[in-house]
């Protein structure tokens, strides 16, 4: 017979591994609030496109699978002029590209996280609308500098225990995409070289980018496995440093992006980009209870494009980050 500290313990494990296995949406709160029964990592699986035909159907556009676990959906703000200090028009693809993502897991379940540039005038009605849909908001900040119109771009966050909710969550995305002028998706054709000097960006990075044929781009991700809960986030997903330029003619460019940092490699990042001339234009996170905790700051400068590069390498060194490609 147990004693009564044996049977409150027995009880309250009983009470965790019920808790643990319960279906829940994002509107319960995301994923990382709940915790696997045994203390076990969740480590998401793989999949393939067709895979995940049902979810695109429901968004209405088609996505690209990246590193063979996640899918990729973009939403490019190709309705906008925005234009920031200077008269710069800010291209979609520079800071303008909103996108979601989903993830499968080895327990059945499917988490969501995105990043999604709205107006001003969309963002209280878009965001109502995905918490009404079980859709986390994990947080609001800006990407630029002073510039019109007003823009905010909201992190989102959801996790479903099986397909009948991995489809509610990507309803519920878009009924919030549905309140803003985000316009249909339209093909785009191969990527092509930009007007910047790549080599010497690579060069001065340290890492391979690569062109869509609008921006040059180069994606570090954290070398440190990030846990969401009992939740792997596969590597690249929530976790990148990703800088980013727009050629402006004569090998200018307009940079723009931001980088990962844990909470003791922030201050040398701050002062890394100050020193390089680069304007700081946000620190926050990006998420809610991930491990280890994750800082970014996004940043603005406008110059010659290698020396620019050259400028962001002390922030990459200051930061355990790999090179990546992608997403």
């Amino acid at each position: 017979m147990m004693t009564g500290d044996k049977q409150a313990v027995t009880s309250r494990r009983r009470v965790l591994a019920a808790a643990a296995l319960a279906p829940v949406l994002a509107g319960a709160g995301p994923a990382s609030a709940r915790t696997a029964s045994d203390g076990t990592m969740v480590k998401p699986v793989i999949t393939t496109e067709s895979d995940w035909a049902p979810v695109a159907n429901v968004l209405g556009r088609s996505g690209n699978l990246l590193r063979g676990t996640t899918y990729h959906t973009p939403y490019p703000r190709d309705d906008l002029r925005v234009v920031v200090e200077g008269g710069i028009v800010i291209k979609p693809e520079l800071a303008l590209g909103a996108h979601v993502a989903f993830v499968r897991y080895a327990d059945g379940g499917t988490m969501c996280m995105g990043d999604v540039a709205v107006t001003e005038k969309e963002l209280q009605g878009v965001i109502d609308v995905w918490q009404a849909n079980g859709i986390a908001v994990t947080a609001l900040h800006k990407h630029l500098p002073a510039h019109r119109p007003d823009m905010w771009w909201v992190h989102v966050h959801g996790h479903g225990q099986d397909e009948k909710e991995e489809l509610a969550l990507a309803k519920g995305l878009r009924a919030g995409f549905d309140r803003t002028g985000i316009p249909p998706a339209t093909p785009s054709g191969p990527p092509s070289p930009v007007a910047l000097d790549a080599a010497g960006i690579d060069a001065a990075l340290g890492a391979k980018g690569s062109s869509d044929g609008v921006v040059y781009k180069a994606v570090f991700a954290r070398r440190e496995t990030i846990f969401d809960g009992h939740l792997v986030l596969p590597s690249g997903l929530g976790a990148t440093s990703a800088f980013i330029f727009q050629p402006l003619g004569n090998g200018r460019a307009a940079l723009s992006g931001d980088c990962v940092m844990l909470a003791e490699e922030v201050q040398n990042v701050l002062g890394a980009l100050r020193r390089g001339g680069i304007k700081l234009v946000e620190l926050h996170n990006h998420h809610l209870t991930e491990s280890p905790r994750l800082f970014f700051t996004h940043f603005w400068a406008v110059g010659d494009a290698v020396e620019l590069a050259k400028a962001l390498r002390p922030a990459v060194d200051a930061t355990n980050v790999v090179p990546t490609s992608g997403v």
